[in-house]
């Protein structure tokens, strides 16, 4: 059995040709693909969050709105850039949305990637130590947003407060408890993926990998998700860690889904640069009738490794398309390989 959810960048513009020209738009109907997800049987709603693009850019309003149209399904996201997070202001609000849905929140946070502008982190009053980078800043603030959900004391309390406190030192609130074993790291690397082991955090991997050693992407990818596992071995935890990896996949069932997938232009790794220096693959898509998409997937070893797979969603062409083509997956797809 595999957990099968939806990931979604939100993407809006305000052409015609789109079917989400607003960032009202994008948050509303992220809200209800994920109801409709929830309906179909689905696992996950997930949401990838950029800052300066038209895209969605503020998690915990939408992640707590989720939360309160739905029931069971498991909330996320696929990854908050950390170089942009205060991380007490994001355990409190973090611990508000998780209190509303129920205990379902899963984030994923991470490093950040290439961004629309130059160190837009500054912009939001966050600058790196001496000595530091920025990623060696998103790593910091991580560690403490991981240590502040542990739910311990740790501020000193007004000798004349204005209301009266709990003994001892005070923690952030609301607390969310469980809310520190359901934090995921985005990885783009091995060194990373163990990193996230060590402290004890779930892995993400998505459609795109450094380029650490020539392998196709699936296999480069499987081998960093059994270092995570070997780490996490190693650092001693008592508790089940979970792997993600993202995978645009369609399952081509009518003249719509041909229209727009079946060209099949993405369906070999891509080699590119995600800065002067750093190659990077980017993982295929898969576009095919069912029966032949089946086989192909038989083959991605990464999948074969995961616990959780997040289909990617081309959310601009609709919410009742998107429940369609995560449909197409649980109905046609997801049984034949044993996911469901």
């Amino acid at each position: 059995m595999k957990k099968i959810g939806f990931l979604s960048f939100g993407h809006w513009t305000p052409s015609p040709q789109s079917g989400t020209r607003s960032a009202s738009d994008a948050l509303l109907q992220s809200i209800e693909l994920a109801v409709a997800a929830e309906e179909l049987g689905a696992d996950g709603a997930y949401f990838r969050v950029h800052h300066f693009a038209r895209q969605l850019g503020s998690p915990f309003p939408l992640l707590a709105a989720v939360g309160a149209r739905t029931h069971r399904i498991e909330i996320g996201t696929a990854v908050i850039d950390m170089r942009y997070e205060n991380p007490l202001y994001m355990a409190e609000d973090a611990g508000a949305a998780d209190l509303i849905a129920g205990g379902r929140l899963q984030l994923g946070i991470s490093r950040g990637s290439p961004e629309q502008v130059i160190d837009g982190w500054r912009h939001f009053g966050y600058a790196p130590a001496d000595g530091e980078t920025d990623a060696d800043m998103a790593r910091r603030h991580a560690e403490v947003f991981l240590d502040v959900l542990r739910g311990e004391g740790f501020a000193e309390p007004n000798p004349r407060p204005m209301f009266p406190n709990p003994p001892g030192r005070l923690r952030v609130e609301p607390h969310s408890e469980g809310l520190r074993e359901r934090i995921w790291w985005g990885a783009a690397t091995n060194a990373t993926a163990e990193w996230a082991a060590k402290l004890g955090m779930n892995l993400q991997s998505s459609t795109l990998k450094f380029d650490e050693g020539g392998q196709p992407f699936h296999i480069q990818q499987a081998a960093q998700i059994r270092a995570f596992h070997e780490a996490w071995k190693a650092a001693g935890h008592t508790h089940q860690p979970r792997v993600s990896v993202s995978r645009s996949i369609f399952a081509l069932v009518d003249d719509r889904d041909r229209a727009y997938f079946g060209r099949g232009n993405e369906s070999a790794d891509q080699i590119g640069f995600i800065d002067e220096n750093t190659r990077a693959i980017f993982g295929r898509s898969y576009a095919a009738e069912p029966d032949r998409l089946v086989e192909e997937l038989k083959g991605d070893e990464a999948i074969a490794e995961a616990d959780t797979l997040l289909l990617t969603v081309p959310n601009q062409l609709g919410v009742d398309y998107n429940a369609h083509v995560i449909d197409a997956i649980l109905t046609h797809v997801a049984p034949a390989l044993g996911w469901r």
